[in-house]
């Protein structure tokens, strides 16, 4: 049985005060919590495999919160950021939410808001992953079929008739029922509509390589 990891959300602020404030409030809502003052301390702990979400003032030392959020693209990070803004900083906010990040509150932060974008952070990051792990399953599986089969199942996607495949392969009609069968057997497909989804993930994600 798999270990349930608990979801850990970051808090990375140079203000004391306000980095103390905060992770009292989410600590209070019965989240786990991990402040820092710095980006490089936040990146030396940085847990890719661990979910969770970022709380991420805009302003900081060594990088500006924008600076870090492209940083995070680039190592393959999917946490979702939430920064914490001056009004002064919206520009550099509207540049950072085109760069991915989640979402974004006004100082002073109102709790309420900051503990309900928390939440549908959280749930994000899990159906995220959840996503991540069913496509890499299903490419798991898609690995599994022969050649001839992945040649099957091209054309089996394509709409093509069994009679047609065999034609095309140089196949008998009743050989190509048999690699139908193994396919849908190895890839767990309830359906051919189930089938031809799965394909489609495959397909988008070579194509993301």
């Amino acid at each position: 049985m798999n270990k349930v990891v608990q979801p850990v959300v970051h808090i990375l602020d140079d203000d004391e005060e306000v980095r103390d404030v905060l992770t009292a409030l989410v600590q209070a809502a019965g989240h786990v919590v991990v402040s820092y003052s710095r980006p490089s301390l936040f990146l030396e702990k940085l847990d890719h495999a661990t979910p969770g979400a970022l709380i991420l003032d805009v302003r900081l030392p060594e990088m500006s919160g924008l600076e870090l959020q492209r940083h995070l693209n680039r190592i393959g990070s999917i946490l979702p950021v939430i920064l914490i803004t001056n009004h002064a900083d919206i520009p550099m906010v509207v540049e950072a939410m085109r760069e991915g990040a989640f979402d974004f509150l006004e100082k002073p932060v109102r709790q309420q808001d900051l503990l309900d974008r928390v939440s549908t952070a959280l749930k994000k990051d899990a159906n995220n992953r959840e996503s991540i792990r069913r496509h890499a399953d299903i490419r798991a599986r898609f690995l599994t079929l022969s050649a001839r089969e992945k040649e099957v199942l091209q054309l089996v996607v394509e709409g093509r008739a069994n009679k047609v495949i065999a034609l095309d392969l140089g196949l008998s009609e009743r050989t190509v029922e048999v690699h139908r069968g193994n396919i849908m057997d190895k890839m767990s497909a309830q359906s051919l509509a189930h089938l031809v989804r799965m394909h489609m993930i495959i397909q988008s994600s070579v194509g993301a390589n």
